[in-house]
């Protein structure tokens, strides 16, 4: 009887094909990629036409030979790595090393670890298709020369064991763009004017809000401003101008693609991008569930497309009209895409057996493994499911020319809702002013004024700089968990209550990559490369015309910046700080966290101690210095030299200038003092 040999990537997901296939079959792992660039050296023969020199990973050596006996007694080899660009090189290079007969291998591909997906597969197996391979190997070489061209431009001028990576860079730019822009921003002061009237007949009050007077709309910028328009409102008269009821529905959400579920993770369940990636892998490869063995509870983890398969879609809508009824299953044409270049032999990311509840699931699963399967479950459900329908109403006021507005709403069909809910969802404004009328008789009870402050934008997250670089078209769904991983290994960027700071370093080599390669940190072109790789990969573009376009460039930036850019490594400064183990004057040195002292006597005296740079202004609660400080995870703020025993500090920085208002502290921001007491809100132009 023949013998068949399929090779996957993992061993957890060789376990779970294993039992699919009959004893006609053997199914081995190659742990991901087995030959690559080597580490030493660029691995690009620049003077041969950019031809690459792919080496055997060290340590594979023993696994391949491993796979060599099996493909020797095999009469058919299948190479099923990934369904994607990467899993297309992974095959490719298994072929090359393994040197394959080209008429006893063949690639096969499945979205989905299913019986049926894998025994279609072999019967669909295929050649390798080197365009995705042309694809990942443009983006590996073009990933490589600019890590190997300009990470030594950084250790010269800044210090060892820093990177510059393609796409990390415009990622790390993003971020420092962000930050400059908060750290600019000037709050303006508007206030809020809410009028809360008694409806007769109505045990409940109205609460509507000022918009502005006749057909324009008014903004009110100072307490003057509203005590103005309080006083044009004395002995107003209110009546009722127009009421407007309706319904609106709510549109059920699309199922997960790698970008939505990254970042829905992270606002529902507080996952960072490598966590989600890393349990959905192992939900996608297979786990072992009771009564049932091991299955691959969902498909592929890394995909741009919503699309979802004529079966899944069946099974889906059956399951709903069992469960919940056939009023909650959704009109046909609710399978819609989202119209850019996508993965398209990927569906959307799914349960592959709507059955298999999390319910049913819950005791095979981690905590995390049931929370995250559990949310992709919801979502694909209600993605096949019916809108919510929601009952509104909307009401004007009017008193002495002045509009007021207030609308209501409330839930009378929950749709998709019954099965997922959203924040915003959560959040949704579910009442009604069920007796309202034109003719209702308004009595005012109160005024509500309230000041606010204009916000800047919110500093990034893992969930929203995702979006941000999938909505910009940088990356692809593979790369979004890697590039935040890098920047946060490297501190360029400190994670701190979910928000991502750039570090004193993350300036500095943001600001290198912008002075000296600011190609590679233009977004516009980071995202023509990624139309460039998928013209490579539709076979429109050769591969070699990309990097022969790109490398010339890139070689004269770095051989420019090694000449112009001047070091920013910080000399050994002395201070009047004492060593108290050798007595020395200690320096200033520069780390991966920035500034310290360290004693000069090194190696014979290794003492260190926080460096606290002063910034010329007296703590305004204690009278000592106020120095720069860092938190634990790199991030920079402003805090007295006295503490613990004095609790000051500000994360602007602070200014001698007192508030003129509240005496209180004034700190920078842009070309604007604002007083550190938000209550107070005070603003006044820098000398």
């Amino acid at each position: 009887m023949s013998k068949n040999l399929v090779i996957v990537e993992s061993p957890a997901k060789a376990k779970t094909i294993k039992k699919f296939l009959g004893n006609n079959y053997e199914v081995i792992a190659s742990n991901g990629h087995v030959r690559d660039l080597p580490k030493s050296q660029l691995g690009i023969d620049v003077e041969n036409d950019f031809e690459p020199k792919y080496i055997t990973i060290r340590g594979k050596g023993e696994l391949l030979a491993k796979i060599r006996k099996e493909v020797k007694k095999a009469d058919k080899v299948y190479l099923a790595t990934d369904p994607d660009r990467e899993g297309e090189a992974i095959s490719w290079h298994l072929s090359k090393t393994l040197k394959l007969d080209e008429t006893k291998s063949s690639r096969i591909t499945f979205n989905e670890i299913t019986k049926n997906a894998v025994k279609s597969s072999i019967k669909q197996a295929r050649d390798i298709d080197m365009n995705l391979v042309d694809s990942q190997q443009t983006r590996r070489i073009l990933d490589r020369m600019v890590g190997y061209g300009i990470s030594p431009v950084l250790w010269a001028k800044v210090k060892r064991g820093l990177s510059a990576g393609r796409v990390q860079s415009v990622a790390l730019r993003i971020i420092c763009d962000r930050e400059e822009e908060i750290n600019a921003f000037v709050p303006e002061e508007y206030w809020n004017l809410e009028a809360v009237f008694d409806v007769k007949g109505d045990k409940n009050s109205l609460t509507a809000k000022f918009n502005g007077y006749g057909n324009d709309k008014i903004v009110i910028h100072s307490e003057d401003e509203l005590n103005g328009i309080l006083d044009k409102l004395k002995d107003a008269e209110y009546k009722i101008n127009e009421i407007k009821r309706g319904e609106r529905q709510k549109k059920s959400p699309l199922p997960f693609t790698t970008s939505t579920l990254q970042q829905e993770a992270a606002k529902n369940l507080n996952f960072s991008t490598s966590k989600t990636m890393r349990l959905a892998q192992q939900l996608y490869e297979g786990v072992d569930v009771t009564n049932h063995g091991t299955v691959g509870l969902i498909t592929y983890l890394r995909t741009d497309s919503v699309r979802i398969s004529e079966e899944a879609d069946v099974a889906a809508r059956d399951f709903i009209s069992t469960n919940y009824g056939s009023d909650f299953v959704a009109d046909k044409e609710k399978s819609k895409d989202n119209g850019k270049k996508i993965q398209d032999a990927h569906e959307a990311i799914r349960p592959t057996y709507v059955d298999l509840t999390p319910v049913l699931v819950k005791d095979s699963l981690s905590r995390d493994q049931f929370r995250l399967y559990q949310l992709i479950w919801k979502r694909f459900i209600a993605s096949r499911m019916q809108p919510a329908k929601y009952e509104t109403i909307s009401v004007k006021i009017e008193g002495n020319g002045y509009r007021f507005s207030t609308s209501g709403s409330k839930l009378i069909f929950d749709g998709y809702m019954s099965v997922y809910t959203t924040e915003e969802d959560e959040k949704q404004n579910n009442s009604m002013l069920k007796n309202l009328t034109e003719n209702a008789e308004l009595i005012l009870k109160d005024y509500s004024p309230s000041q606010h402050f204009t916000q800047p934008s919110a500093h990034y997250t893992e969930a929203s700089l995702v979006k941000t670089l999938e909505e910009l078209g940088i990356g692809r769904p593979s790369t979004y968990a890697p590039t935040i991983s890098t920047i946060l290994a490297r501190r360029y960027v400190v994670k701190e209550n979910k928000n991502l700071y750039v570090t004193e370093l993350g300036e500095v080599v943001n600001n290198i990559m912008k002075q000296a390669f600011p190609s590679i940190v233009d977004v516009n072109f980071t995202v023509n490369l990624e139309s460039l790789l998928d013209r490579v990969e539709d076979g429109s573009v050769a591969w070699k015309t990309v990097v022969r376009n790109f490398y010339p460039d890139l070689e004269a930036a770095v051989s420019q910046a090694e000449e112009s850019l001047d070091e920013i490594k910080i000399e050994d400064e002395k201070t009047d700080v004492i060593c108290e183990e050798c007595g020395r004057n200690m320096v200033i040195k520069y780390g991966p966290h920035g500034k310290f002292l360290a004693c000069p006597g090194f190696p014979d005296c290794r003492n260190t101690k926080p460096y606290l740079e002063k910034i010329g202004i007296a703590c305004p609660l204690c009278g000592k210095d106020v120095v720069i400080r860092k938190t634990k995870k790199g991030r920079r703020y402003y805090g007295c030299e006295n503490n613990p025993e004095c609790e000051f500090m500000t994360w602007q920085k602070p200014s001698e200038v007192s508030c003129p208002k509240c005496n209180g502290i004034m700190v920078e921001k842009g070309t604007s003092l604002v007083c550190n007491d938000e209550k107070c809100g005070c603003i006044i132009a820098k000398n």
